[in-house]
Formats: structure tokens, C-alpha cells, sequence
């Protein structure tokens, strides 16, 4: 089974309780924000509403595209400061 490795940064990483989880490949971005959601819950949720994406370290901007299998996809929640 080919997988998608998602990666959680900052903010994520706390409302997913985890750093990183593997899943199944074969879905788009919108696809995955549901499924995370559904797993790791509300707080999560709110998280990916905001977020951006990185697909193999590049931004990842359309929700509707397939996400390659193999990718590593990192979840970046709003940072203050700068």
C-alpha cells in the first residue's frame, strides 16, 4: 500500500496530539483535511482552515489536485511574529 506522510508543525502538532502519521495515498487535499479532522477532532479542524501546505516542500495550493503518492506533507498553522 502506498502511503502520504503528513507532517505537523507548531500548533498542529498540539491539537493533533502527534508529529507525524502515515496514510493512505490516493486522495486531494480537501479529502485529507476531512479525514484529519475526523480523527483528531474540532481543535485539529480549526488548525487546518487556517493552515498552509507543503507537498514535498513546496506550497500546495490547489485543494482539488491529487496528492502524489509518497509525499510528505507538512501542515503549517498561522505563526505570529515574524
Amino acid at each position: 500500500m502506498t502511503v502520504i506522510t503528513i507532517r505537523y508543525f507548531a500548533g498542529a502538532r498540539a491539537a493533533a496530539g502527534v508529529t507525524e502519521e502515515e496514510l493512505p495515498a490516493g486522495q486531494d487535499l480537501t479529502q485529507l483535511i476531512k479525514e484529519l479532522s475526523a480523527a483528531h477532532g474540532d481543535g485539529l479542524g480549526r488548525v487546518l482552515l487556517s493552515a498552509s501546505f507543503l507537498v514535498d516542500g513546496l506550497a500546495w495550493h490547489d485543494r482539488r489536485a491529487p496528492l502524489p503518492s509518497g509525499v510528505t506533507v507538512d501542515v503549517l498553522p498561522p505563526f505570529a511574529g515574524g
